[in-house]
């Protein structure tokens, strides 16, 4: 994980924990009705995972591009193990691998986002999880969701994002398509009460 996203994440901001939910309006194709949980907000940014974008690979692949098992190996793999979901986080870094997980998992590197949920981004987590050692809930996102120094307030200001506080089970629930209703739904928000022109349902 890059240094600088590493420091913004120690520094805990007034979003850290939320959700952001993209409106209607918003001109990014790569944050179209996307869901993202934000992991770290400072004055230096803000960095977090979009949760509602598929990823192709799965984690049988994923353990073996980091050569932590052989092919023999991914065959015998429990389906659980098989079938542990991969997303999309977002369009940075997106050949790194990040683990966002329940506290009942520790490492050194592990590092808190909320009061529930960690994140852990060293091959430890992904170790023992191919292993069923892992946390109890868990997903891994490759690649996030980055701003600049007040890039994402202006984009809130100009009615681009909504934001609540983030519920546990929407972050790991693996039906994405339903993520962004949901999320609205939170908000006691429908998507046909949106409109382009207003930040506020």
């Amino acid at each position: 994980m890059a240094k600088n996203v590493l420091h913004t994440i120690r520094e805990r901001g007034f979003l850290d924990g939320q959700f952001l939910i993209a409106m209607p309006g918003m001109f990014d194709t790569n944050f179209a009705r996307t869901v993202i949980f934000v992991c770290a907000h400072s004055e230096d940014g803000a960095m977090g995972f979009i949760l509602n974008r598929p990823q192709r690979l799965t984690f049988p692949d994923v353990l073996l591009h980091l050569q932590l098992l052989d092919p023999d190996e991914a065959i015998r793999l429990p389906s659980a193990t098989r079938e542990f979901q991969i997303q999309a986080g977002g369009p940075v870094e997106t050949g790194r691998g990040f683990v966002l997980h329940s506290d009942d998992y520790l490492s050194d590197s592990s590092i808190p986002v909320s009061d529930d949920i960690c994140l852990t981004a060293t091959l430890d987590i992904v170790t023992a999880i191919s292993r069923g050692e892992g946390p109890l809930k868990a997903t891994m996102l490759l690649g996030y969701a980055g701003w600049g120094p007040g890039q994402l307030e202006a984009e809130i200001t100009q009615n681009g994002w909504l934001t609540c506080p983030a519920q546990e089970e929407l972050i790991f629930s693996r039906d994405l398509d339903e993520k962004y209703d949901r999320a609205l739904a939170l908000m006691g928000v429908s998507p046909a009460m949106l409109s382009t022109d207003s930040g506020h349902a």
